[in-house]
């Protein structure tokens, strides 16, 4: 398993700016954090503070599942981050309220990756607004969940290759 502080710089697809939003600075993360009404995650912004969001690097463009999913019978995509901002065409982490409500999913989420039906979230349900939340994916036609990992500095530091599991 890569440690977190070194998949920082190394999680990005930095050939790519697809959904990179402008750069991250306090005044947006509060902004942010008092429009989602949560404490976001350490980990999460420590990432979000090197590149704001945008596509992920190929050896870490999947998580490993206990069960079987739509997606695949092993894992879960997870080709970008939502970063934080309002950069137009693409979405954002403050998208989250929206998104929650078209497809149907808990209020105590934010989404940090995924396209309908199948996203990726950080899930408040458990530990409170301001709590560590667990990552969770979420099937919103099918209505199911899977949690995958107990915080997101374990869920990035479960990421691996798709290809390796083809």
């Amino acid at each position: 398993m890569t440690r977190f502080e070194d998949l920082q710089r190394s999680l990005w697809d930095t050939s790519s700016e697809y959904a990179v939003q402008p750069a991250l600075t306090d005044q947006v993360v509060a902004e942010a954090q008092r429009l989602l009404n949560v404490a976001l995650p350490n980990s999460l912004l420590d990432l979000l503070r090197h590149r704001n969001g945008g596509q992920v690097a190929a050896g870490r463009n999947a998580f490993p599942t206990s069960r079987p999913t739509s997606w695949s019978a092993d894992h879960v995509p997870f080709d970008s981050v939502m970063g934080i901002g309002r950069r137009e065409g693409a979405m954002s982490l403050l998208d989250s309220p929206y998104l929650l409500g078209e497809w149907g999913l808990p209020a105590a989420v934010v989404l940090v990756s995924g396209d309908g039906p199948c996203w990726i979230g950080l899930d408040y349900r458990a530990c409170g607004r301001h709590g560590e939340p667990s990552v969770t994916w979420f099937e919103a036609d099918l209505d199911t969940e899977l949690v995958l990992a107990p915080d997101f500095r374990s869920f990035v530091e479960g990421l691996t290759a798709a290809r390796d599991f083809e």
